[in-house]
């Protein structure tokens, strides 16, 4: 296939399908799975924390053996669309996964079931990242570096950052109205069958580029590419764009995994008589407009990406102090999240746009191993535990669930201590710069 600097319109349906319905497969996990296991299961802070980072390094494990496997042979579509389908299968595995279930089949009762049960749904949620990562992460992101050009691969990772808050917006309203109403296991189900729906489409409708080249390396040699200090070297900018999606991330691992739950259970609700879903609705509805907006203004802009680099950081990390300074007043946290929510809308479109553009394209799977190592590893491992420690130094909060267990609430110290790490990043930011305007150089 040869690359255009115009993407056709069959390439980027594909483009929003694959990638807004593994959005919404990742809110799904990032979001309701850790209220299912903070309110349904009986897990805590910790155990959030633990399914976090064991997942991660399971995403890390699938991408790096997937994306060179994908290399190896220059093929995405058999990962990509094979990975959907049987991604889709395992999140409406968790349809069954509960204290009865687990109860009936220990012959125990449900609150003796409880620890099983909760390491029932981190194996399971583990095995569920496998595949979506094998599919999403390592398949279908080197399938966009693959049919993408320096050209326009900007507005496509414009493009393919709305997706996650898009995603956000409707798993929060659908999923959270139909968990409701429906209770979880319809829920889980029902988005299980869209996945799979999507891999069984993408048979059909997705082309390999084959706009690689076949290694004659060995798997292994492969495997081990983007740790070469050669490697590293070589692809300066690559690894600073990685260094500033790294501490980008542990900021957000510290508070995302559990916004759902603070906001549930900390905030006070009372002030707009509002539902949780209303509230995240709203302040994600306007992120994303305003997103948009400056993103268009960024792209259209002939001085590319260097001078909104630091304003976006500055807007991210401003808005989490405002949220800690918010505390329990709803229409305040509301606006500081607006505030947070665009700086990292715009920061997450940048820095994505970065290491893209600093890939080599004939390497592009065996890098998003690599990829995944700073954008979701090391911040799953860290941000999370960060979290649960705040939590245990500062919460004064409980939750007291249906089986009369109680369970402390996250502090709004998480959002500061969010802010303090997502500071560090003007840090690899200046040196980033230094790079992109050496490119411009360059290419002069």
């Amino acid at each position: 296939m040869k690359k255009e600097a115009k993407l056709s319109k069959s390439l980027l349906l594909n483009v929003i399908l694959f990638g807004f319905i593994g959005q919404v497969a990742w809110a799904v996990e990032n979001n309701f799975f850790n209220l299912y296991l903070f309110n349904v299961v009986g897990g805590d802070s910790n155990d959030i924390s633990n399914m976090v980072a064991a997942s991660s390094v399971v995403a890390v494990f699938a991408t790096l053996i997937m994306g060179s496997l994908s290399d190896k042979i220059n093929k995405r579509k058999v990962f990509l669309c094979t990975g959907y389908i049987i991604w889709g299968f395992t999140v409406m595995s968790f349809a069954f996964i509960n204290r009865e279930n687990v109860a009936s089949i220990l012959n125990t009762t449900p609150v003796a079931a409880t620890a099983t049960t909760v390491s029932l749904v981190i194996i399971m949620d583990c095995v569920m990242t496998f595949m979506g990562s094998t599919s999403n992460d390592a398949a279908f992101n080197a399938w966009v570096t693959d049919i993408t050009v320096p050209s326009n691969r900007a507005k496509v990772e414009s493009l393919l950052a709305i997706l996650p808050v898009l995603a956000l917006v409707v798993v929060t309203v659908a999923f959270g109205a139909l968990s409701t109403k429906f209770g979880y296991p319809a829920c889980f189900i029902g988005l299980g069958l869209i996945v799979t729906i999507c891999g069984v489409i993408g048979i059909f409708s997705v082309k390999d580029s084959l706009s690689g080249v076949k290694s004659n390396n060995s798997f292994w040699e492969c495997l081990t590419y983007g740790f070469r200090p050669s490697v590293i070297k070589e692809n300066k900018g690559l690894y600073i764009s990685l260094a500033c999606t790294c501490i980008f991330s542990v900021a957000c691992q510290i508070f995302f995994p559990y916004l759902f739950i603070y906001v549930d259970h900390y905030i006070d609700m009372n002030t707009l008589k509002l539902t949780v879903p209303v509230i995240i609705l709203a302040v994600v509805v306007i992120a994303v407009s305003l997103t948009v907006l400056v993103a268009s203004i960024i792209l259209s802009d002939k001085k590319g990406k260097i001078p909104f680099l630091v304003p976006s950081a500055v807007f991210f990390v401003a808005g989490l102090v405002l949220v800690y300074f918010a505390d329990k007043n709803i229409i305040w946290f509301a606006l500081s999240a607006l505030i947070a929510m665009v700086g990292y809308g715009l920061l997450m479109i940048l820095i994505n746009a970065a290491v893209r553009d600093f890939t080599p394209e004939d390497k592009a799977g065996q890098l998003q191993g690599v990829r995944m190592i700073f954008n979701v590893m090391i911040p799953m491992l860290i941000g999370p535990r960060i979290a649960a420690k705040i939590t245990e130094l500062f919460s004064t909060q409980h939750y007291i669930d249906g089986y009369g267990e109680a369970t402390l609430i996250p502090a709004p110290h998480i959002y500061l201590g969010a802010a303090v790490v997502g500071a560090l990043i003007i840090i690899p930011l200046i040196f980033l710069i230094k790079e992109f305007k050496k490119e411009q150089a360059n290419a002069k």
